[in-house]
């Protein structure tokens, strides 16, 4: 038995080695014994730009990806986005890692991913992202590698009251990492020194994590968000019609909901190559409407306007919000199918520390 795996076993003292690992039932150490094997929502991180170090927290690579939950139970294996959609025909070399794996049942949170000049896009990721035929998946030469951040359930047990740092000892034991299934390592100490690093190289940035916190299926301050560059997702509330050559349309018009109202953010013409001009054209005409989305608001363009219905998200990376609330320096990056619309809100920097 490995040295770690038997600090684990003194420490938590229900904690046994069978292939690789096994929890008991030990309501005291966190681990709870279920037969229930069902959906958990993942957890989610605010944004803040209060940066700090703190011996108590861990940090880890932002990928700048799509979050996916893996799911295995005996021989069914499901990918699942946030929004609970179904990617197995996308990522049919995560189903085949996941069916390889020792343990009969898991349920593992982490980020798919394709690489761009050495760092992790998601524009690159959305040409992989909009393939679900097989043979349109065979056929691409996009890698992707599954970066697994954290484990909730494994082998009958819901470890989700576990602390972070453990189940995170328990993730790394439990699975065998092999790509295009990879652990996501973290660092101790100075936070800010990484996060500085993660800017000079180009990441998104890097998340910083309670250690001690446990899995919640919610947006929590025990994740946090320190970013080195601005993107988020918005809601296509319409397009402007396209001018001289172009084809499809030309901007796509952006929003966010506030409460129940979707609010104008902006309009977006830049990061678009010809084909998806083209099918994101067709995209807009079969959800046109003639009513407009938005809030009223002056700013929104009058002339060579299809409104459509506010169900479509893309990722859109831009350089700051202006205090008039509209995107500065919009670029497309891509389409999400990973969140609902609804859910889509601004952002805002939150100025935390951390949890005592």
């Amino acid at each position: 038995m490995k040295k770690i795996l038997k600090n684990l076993l003194e420490e938590y003292k229900g904690l046994i080695t069978k292939e690789k690992l096994i929890l008991t039932n030990n309501k005291k150490a966190g681990a709870q014994k279920t037969k229930k094997f069902s959906w958990i929502a993942p957890m989610a991180a605010m944004l803040t730009k209060k940066y700090f170090s703190d011996p108590t927290w861990i940090y880890e690579c932002k990928f700048d990806g799509e979050r996916l939950v893996m799911y295995k139970n005996g021989t069914n294996v499901k990918i699942m986005t946030r929004n609970k959609h179904l990617v197995n025909s996308t990522y049919p070399e995560l189903v085949k890692a996941a069916e390889k794996q020792s343990a009969s049942s898991f349920i593992i949170d982490g980020e798919v991913v394709a690489f761009k000049h050495g760092v992790t896009s998601f524009e690159k990721l959305n040409e992989r992202m909009r393939l679900t035929k097989e043979a349109s998946v065979s056929a691409s030469t996009i890698k992707i590698y599954f970066y697994i951040f954290d484990i909730m359930y494994l082998d009958g047990y819901n470890i989700t009251r576990l602390p972070l740092i453990r189940r995170k000892t328990i993730l790394k034991n439990a699975i065998s990492f092999k790509d295009p299934l990879r652990y996501t390592e973290h660092k101790t100490g100075d936070g800010v020194a990484y996060y500085h690093h993660a800017c000079r190289i180009g990441w998104e940035g890097i998340m910083a994590k309670n250690a001690a916190s446990t899995y919640q299926s919610k947006r929590s301050r025990d994740w946090l968000k320190f970013k080195c560059v601005q993107m988020q997702e918005l809601v296509v509330g319409g397009y402007t019609h396209p001018s001289g050559d172009r084809q499809g349309f030309g901007a796509l018009l952006l929003g966010y909901y506030d409460g129940k109202t979707l609010k104008f953010a902006g309009k977006v013409g830049t990061g678009f190559n010809d084909a998806l001009l083209a099918d994101l054209g067709k995209q807009l005409a079969q959800i046109e409407q003639t009513k407009c989305p938005f809030v009223a608001d002056e700013k929104l363009p009058k002339k060579d306007v299809h409104w459509v219905k506010p169900k479509i998200v893309a990722q859109i990376g831009f350089e700051e919000w202006t205090k008039y609330g509209r995107l500065r320096q919009p670029r497309f990056l891509g389409l999400r199918d990973d969140k609902k619309a609804k859910d889509v809100v601004r952002e805002d920097i939150k100025q935390l520390v951390p949890t005592e």
